[in-house]
């Protein structure tokens, strides 16, 4: 029979600026190890600490535009666009215009603040 995920559970991330986490599958929503899939809302001028996960992020991108930078320079990701983040490379994420950002985040395995890596 499926499952149907009734309503996500929300985080609220405090930093430079705010972002809220609608984990729909993951540790937290449903304990779900191997894929986590959230949906991100992240205000203008925003900025997460960087961070060397050890799994995959998918993130497509529903609004505004998500800077992903890495140790090489950055990337503007922006609304219609998806970007793969690999496992062991350094990155950081921002949302660095007016509006700020609105996307999903799949990461596979499941995120963990443990697999992140945060700097």
């Amino acid at each position: 029979m499926p499952t149907i995920i009734e309503k996500p559970c929300v985080i609220d991330m405090l930093g430079q600026e705010s972002k809220q986490i609608k984990e729909f599958i993951g540790l937290v929503n449903t304990g779900t190890q191997g894929v986590s899939i959230a949906h991100m809302t992240s205000h203008a001028g925003w900025i997460e600490p960087g961070q060397t996960p050890e799994f995959d992020e998918y993130t497509l991108v529903l609004r505004g535009t998500l800077r992903v930078e890495t140790k090489d320079g950055f990337v503007n990701v922006r609304a219609g666009q998806v970007l793969i983040a690999h496992r062991g490379e350094w990155v950081r994420y921002s949302s660095p215009e007016d509006g700020g950002a609105e996307y999903i985040a799949i990461c596979l395995p499941a995120f963990s603040h443990g697999m992140a890596h945060r700097d």
